[in-house]
C-alpha cells in the first residue's frame, strides 16, 4: 500500500494540555507532525488531501469508555448494534469506544468475551476495545482475569446492584479487587445497594406506585452514596485502584472527594444525562418518563452543581455516555404498569462531545477540560494513551474538525443512533462535528458519512496510566 498523507491546515488545535494554531500532518494513519500555521516547515508540506480548518477547532477523536452495544437486558437487547452504534459515535466525533463484554452466571469469562468479539468483528466504523463484566466471581473467573489483562482487556466491571443478574457480594468484590491489585487490572464499580433497592421496589409496586418516576424514587441517593463508600473501603483493604461508573448524586461525589483527599487511587465517571437531565424528565406524563429510565437514575436538578464542580476539581475525571438505547415502542413499553420491567438505559453516544462543548459555552468547564474529560483522561484511564486521546506525533490519526459556531437542534429526526427517540429532543446547542478522521481515514466528510463497517479495529489496552 502506498503512503497517504493528509494535511489539516489553519485550525486551532486543542488538546488537554494546549491550544495552538497549528497545521497537522497525518501520514499512513498516524500523526506525523505539527507545525505553526504559516511557518516555513508547514508551508513546505505536501499531501494527497488538504482539509481547510480555518475558524474551526482541530481536536482529538473522542474516547467513550462506557457503551453497551447489543446488550441483553430485561428480556430484550440494546437497539444499537456495533455497526449502527459506532457509526453514530463517529457522527458525534467519537473515534474509540470501550464496550462491555458480559460473563453470564455459570459460564466462563472467556465464553462471554468470545461472544462479544464475534458481535463486533467486522462491524465497527471506529476503533473499539472491551471491558469485562464479571457476574460470577469464583476461583476460575479470578484466574481468567490474569489472562485477560495479558491480552489487553485490563478493566473489570462489578455490580453492587441487580441481584440475581450481575450482582456480586462484598466477599466476591474483595476477591476481585485483590486480584486486580496483583495483575494491574482496574475494577469499575456500579455502586448502588441493590439488595436494599429490591426491597423498596417490591414495596412501591405493592402500594401501586408503578410509574417510571418511582424508578428514581426507590434508587435513593443515600443507597448510591452508601455503596460508593463501601466500594472505596473494600478497595482500600485490597490495596487496589477503583473507578466508579455513572456517578449521579452529590453524596456519592462527596465520598469520592473524601477518598481522593486521602490520596487514594479512586476515580469517578459521570455521564451527560446526569449533567443535563433530571427527575423532571422521569416524571413526564403518559409513560414518557420511561425514556429516561437508567441506573443510576436521574436525580433532582440540584445535584448537577456537585457533578460540574467535581469535573472542575478533577474529583470526577471522565464523562462517558453509558450508551444503552432501548426503543420507546416495544422495549421501554415492557414496563407499562411496572417500572421495574422498563429496560434500563439511554441513548447518548452521538451527543456527548456536542453537549460538553455546550458546557464550555455555558461556563461549566474550559475548552481544554472538555478535551481532557472526553478524550485524554479516558484514554489514560484505560491504557490507550497516547495512541488515542491526543494530537501529537505518533498518535493515531483520530482527529475531528469541529465547527464551534454551527448551531443545531438535537432530535430523533436527525440523529443516527438506532433508537426511536432522543433523550435531548429539541435541545438547541452551538457547536457541531464537521469532519472526522479515524486512523487517518475520513469517516465523516463535511457532514457526510464516508466510513464503512469493518474499518474499526479491535484495540488491546495497556493498564491504567492514571495512578498516583
Amino acid at each position: 500500500m502506498s503512503s497517504t498523507r493528509t494535511l489539516i491546515r489553519g485550525g486551532l488545535v486543542i488538546t488537554a494540555a494546549d491550544e495552538i494554531h497549528a497545521d497537522v500532518l497525518i501520514e499512513d494513519g498516524r500523526i506525523a507532525a505539527l507545525a505553526s500555521h504559516g511557518s516555513a516547515v508547514a508551508e513546505g508540506w505536501t499531501a494527497d488531501r488538504t482539509i481547510d480548518a480555518t475558524n474551526k477547532y482541530v481536536i482529538p477523536g473522542g474516547v467513550d469508555a462506557h457503551t453497551h452495544m447489543e446488550l441483553p437486558f430485561g428480556g430484550t437487547f440494546a437497539s444499537d448494534t456495533f455497526e449502527t452504534g459506532t457509526q453514530a459515535a463517529a457522527w458525534g466525533g467519537t473515534t474509540t469506544i470501550v464496550d462491555f463484554a458480559v460473563q453470564s452466571v455459570g459460564h466462563a469469562v472467556r465464553e462471554g468475551l468470545d461472544a462479544w468479539y464475534a458481535k463486533a468483528d467486522g462491524k465497527c466504523a471506529i476503533d473499539y476495545g472491551f471491558h469485562m463484566i464479571l457476574s460470577d466471581v469464583n476461583e476460575s473467573s479470578l484466574k481468567e482475569m490474569d489472562h485477560l489483562v495479558a491480552e489487553g482487556i485490563t478493566s473489570f466491571k462489578l455490580f453492587m446492584a441487580y441481584p440475581g443478574v450481575f450482582y456480586s457480594d462484598d466477599g466476591q468484590i474483595l476477591r476481585a479487587m485483590q486480584r486486580s491489585a496483583t495483575n494491574g487490572g482496574l475494577i469499575m464499580m456500579h455502586a448502588e445497594n441493590g439488595i436494599a433497592i429490591d426491597v423498596l421496589v417490591e414495596q412501591a409496586l405493592a402500594e401501586g406506585r408503578t410509574d417510571p418516576r418511582y424508578h428514581g424514587e426507590v434508587r435513593k441517593v443515600v443507597l448510591e452514596a452508601e455503596a460508593t463508600h463501601r466500594a472505596i473501603q473494600l478497595a482500600r483493604v485490597a490495596g487496589a485502584p477503583l473507578y466508579v461508573v455513572h456517578v449521579s448524586a452529590d453524596e456519592a461525589v462527596a465520598e469520592l472527594v473524601a477518598a481522593r483527599d486521602k490520596g487514594l487511587n479512586v476515580f469517578g465517571e459521570t455521564c451527560p444525562q446526569y449533567l443535563f437531565l433530571s427527575t423532571d424528565n422521569l416524571a413526564e406524563p403518559d409513560f414518557e418518563g420511561a425514556k429516561y429510565v437508567c441506573s443510576t437514575p436521574l436525580r433532582p436538578k440540584e445535584h448537577q452543581a456537585a457533578l460540574w464542580r467535581g469535573l472542575r476539581t478533577n474529583d470526577l475525571q471522565v464523562v462517558s455516555t453509558d450508551h444503552c438505547p432501548f426503543c420507546f415502542t416495544g422495549q421501554k413499553e415492557l414496563g407499562r404498569g411496572d417500572f421495574s420491567k422498563i429496560p434500563n438505559g439511554l441513548p447518548g453516544v452521538e451527543n456527548r462531545m456536542d453537549l460538553l462543548h455546550q458546557a464550555v459555552l455555558d461556563g461549566h468547564i474550559t475548552r481544554r477540560r472538555w478535551i481532557e474529560i472526553a478524550c485524554a483522561t479516558p484514554a489514560r484511564m484505560f491504557g490507550l494513551y497516547p495512541k488515542k486521546g491526543t494530537i501529537a506525533p505518533g498518535a493515531d490519526g483520530d482527529v475531528v474538525i469541529y465547527d464551534p459556531h454551527a448551531e443545531q437542534t438535537l432530535s430523533v429526526e436527525t440523529h443516527h443512533m438506532n433508537v426511536d427517540y432522543s433523550a435531548y429532543e429539541g435541545k438547541r446547542i452551538t457547536g457541531q462535528v464537521e469532519t472526522v478522521l479515524s486512523r487517518g481515514e475520513v469517516v465523516i466528510d463535511q457532514r457526510q458519512f464516508t466510513g464503512r463497517a469493518g474499518h474499526g479495529q479491535y484495540t488491546p489496552r495497556g493498564t491504567c496510566q492514571y495512578l498516583n
